[in-house]
C-alpha cells in the first residue's frame, strides 16, 4: 500500500484532500477556524492607502478565533458608532478612533498598543 492514493469514488463524491474525508464531512475547515487568527502581540494603527484619502483604524494580531473577531468588531463598531469589517484576521473601523479603541481593549483586558504615529 505504500503507493496508495485517494481515487474519485461514487461512494463518498469529491475527497477533501486534506484529511481524505468527503467533502461534506470534512474535518480539517472545522480544526482550522477553531484557529486563533493572531499572535497576541495587538496593534492598533491607522491607515490612508487604498481608500482615496479615507482612514481606517485597523486592530491586528489580536489572538481570537474568526467567531469571537466578528463579535469583538460588533463592539467595536458600536463603542466608536461607526461601521467596520474583518478581513485576513484584521479589523478595519471606519475613522480615527484609536485612543477609544485602545481605552476599550485595555478594558476587556486586552494589552494593545498604538503603532504609527
Amino acid at each position: 500500500m505504500k503507493n496508495s492514493r485517494p481515487v474519485y469514488s461514487t461512494d463518498k463524491g469529491r475527497l477533501c484532500p486534506a484529511c481524505l474525508n468527503a467533502t461534506s464531512a470534512c474535518t480539517c475547515k472545522t480544526e482550522a477556524a477553531a484557529l486563533p487568527v493572531g499572535d497576541g502581540n495587538v496593534k492598533v494603527r491607522r491607515e490612508t492607502k487604498g481608500r482615496k484619502g479615507k482612514g481606517v483604524s485597523l486592530i491586528e494580531g489580536l489572538a481570537l478565533t474568526p467567531a469571537e473577531l466578528d463579535a469583538l468588531a460588533k463592539q467595536l463598531k458600536t463603542r466608536c458608532g461607526s461601521g467596520g469589517a474583518v478581513k485576513n484576521g484584521i479589523i478595519e473601523i471606519q475613522g480615527d478612533h484609536r485612543p477609544v479603541i485602545i481605552e476599550f481593549l485595555k478594558n476587556k483586558g486586552i494589552n494593545a498598543k498604538q503603532a504609527g504615529g
